[in-house]
């Protein structure tokens, strides 16, 4: 891909200095002075670029690379042609995505519409009883509404609207055309463009005229190091609180129903559909367009394999799949043997032709 420039390269870092700051080791310390700018998958990398591998399915891609660096596993040094200095590591993708960072750290974050580092803009408007700390930049267009408190170091995205009464801690980032309303949000969280925090969520009592809408006084609470995708709804609590927990990171257009309450160090794909009351302990894994019934409880570690339907409790450390959602082992054996039985018919109806 040719370079663009949105995202200009690095000026260059030693490939020693790179390694040390991943925590891993180069394979010849004669590559100590290679110059790394940019990232790059194997199968176009160029002089200047690095890339990782994961397993031996990447031997015919590296013969023809010309990267000037290889992150990989100790025990996959050896199919790294020699011309190409080698970054030995125990978490080749984590390094990988650690030297993304380190060469493009503006990219971690929602891109910008002010050049200033401690600035409000002379279109934004903040509220006099407002209160932001230093180094708060506020874009053109946004509001900041009564009551709110803003930390040290965040950006308030262009367009955005923070609600009253509304915290949000230090060196956050909140992209353009984010509404955030009844929350408290904590440090480092990102929120990427289009994001609605704080809504009343779906609830009604049916009525002899009609559907009687139930009030939703809860808040929501976002802990640290939360990033949030653009267009994904949270809605806050009914009575109780919706929460985000510390490091979960959320894909885009999701939605997070009220009184939700999410672990620590999720990760939640696109399109998913948590309905109201639905609690996800740590460190769950949900792929995407799944569907999780309110009322029911995910345990801790769980993973759940895209497109399934969650009906009910589902115990920690299992992997599910399927609608309804099962053991994983089961859902793939119903589904081969669907697959033999349909294959069956096929023939047979193929013999009758």
């Amino acid at each position: 891909m040719e370079q663009n420039s949105f995202f200009l390269p690095h000026e260059g870092v030693k490939l020693v200095e790179l390694a040390q700051f991943l925590g891993a080791e180069l394979g010849n310390s004669a590559h100590a002075d290679v110059i790394i700018r940019s990232v790059s998958p194997i199968a176009r990398a160029r002089e200047g670029d690095i890339c990782y591998i994961l397993s031996r399915r990447n031997r015919d891609e590296l013969l023809s690379c010309e990267a000037s660096a290889v992150i990989c596993d100790k025990a996959l040094a050896a199919l790294v042609p020699p011309h190409i200095p080698v970054v030995i590591s125990s978490n080749p993708h984590a390094a990988f995505a650690m030297a993304g960072g380190y060469l493009y750290p503006a990219a971690l974050k929602p891109v910008t519409f002010s050049s200033g580092e401690s600035e409000i803009a002379p279109s934004a408007i903040v509220d006099p009883t407002a209160r932001l700390e230093k180094g708060v930049i506020v874009e053109p267009m946004a509001i900041i509404g009564p009551g709110a408190e803003i930390g040290e170091g965040t950006r308030i995205g262009a367009q955005s609207i923070i609600g009253p009464n509304v915290k949000i801690g230090r060196n956050g980032s909140i992209a353009t055309g984010v509404s955030i309303l009844c929350a408290l949000i904590g440090n480092g969280v990102i929120i990427h463009n289009g994001v609605r925090i704080g809504q009343d969520g779906f609830g009604y009592a049916p009525g002899p005229r009609g559907m009687i809408k139930i009030v939703q006084i809860g808040r929501v609470i976002i802990q640290d190091n939360v990033e949030i995708g653009a267009n994904t709804t949270i809605d806050r609590g009914a009575m109780d609180d919706t929460v985000i927990g510390e490091g979960t990171k959320i894909d885009n257009q999701v939605q997070v129903g009220h009184n939700v309450r999410i672990g620590r160090h999720c990760a939640i794909v696109s399109q998913v559909g948590l309905a109201g009351s639905t609690i996800v302990g740590d460190g769950v894994q949900i792929g995407g367009q799944v569907g999780l019934k309110g009322h029911i409880t995910i345990g801790d570690g769980v993973q759940i394999a895209a497109k399934s339907g969650v009906m009910t409790d589902l115990a920690a450390g299992g992997r599910y799949g399927g609608i309804p959602a099962r053991p994983l082992n089961e859902y793939l054996k119903d589904v081969a043997q669907l697959m033999a039985k349909s294959g069956a018919r096929g023939k047979k109806g193929d013999k009758n032709d």
